[in-house]
């Protein structure tokens, strides 16, 4: 299991974890490798990675875009989404999954954001990702595919006490 946090425009994601001790102590075991748009990070379980991503919560609430959590080579799913996965169960992630979206990145930046029809392969996105360095595919709630956008830490419960 795999995390991506994809960093805010401006910020240095990796550095910022090493110049705060908390953090530092955080992420002592895990040894996170600084990637073009953020920080990835391999962990052993989904609950391991949610519960690293919970004890990172104050830096993910102010240096983070989006928490990710890789499925399977290139597929990845929302913060939301593995909650659902992990906690209540009530998702069972397959092959056919109907809530997508592709992401496109140039120079570790998301460049575009495409949600995905049901049933549809990366394939058939290829062209509106003309200039992208790299696509992703990412798997997520019914209700993220609405904006399109990750949902504010706000309205997925987990807010960080100041």
């Amino acid at each position: 299991m795999n995390i991506l946090l994809i960093q805010r425009e401006g910020v240095d994601l990796h550095h910022t974890f090493f110049v705060s001790e908390t953090s530092r102590m955080a992420l002592r075991f895990y040894h996170p490798k600084k990637v073009s748009c953020g920080v990835y990070i391999t962990v052993s379980t989904l609950g391991s990675a949610l519960s690293l991503v919970s004890e990172l919560r104050w830096y993910v609430r102010r240096y983070v875009r989006e928490v990710l959590f890789e499925v399977s080579p290139n597929t990845f799913c929302t913060h939301l989404l593995a909650q659902d996965v992990y906690y209540e169960r009530t998702s069972v992630l397959g092959p056919a999954w109907p809530f997508r979206r592709l992401y496109g990145f140039r120079q570790g930046k998301i460049i575009s954001t495409v949600l995905m029809s049901p049933g549809s392969n990366l394939e058939e996105y290829h062209q509106e990702y003309i200039g992208a360095d790299r696509t992703i595919e990412v798997w997520c709630m019914e209700e993220e595919m609405e904006t399109g956008e990750p949902l504010p830490l706000e309205e997925t419960g987990e807010v960080p006490e100041e």
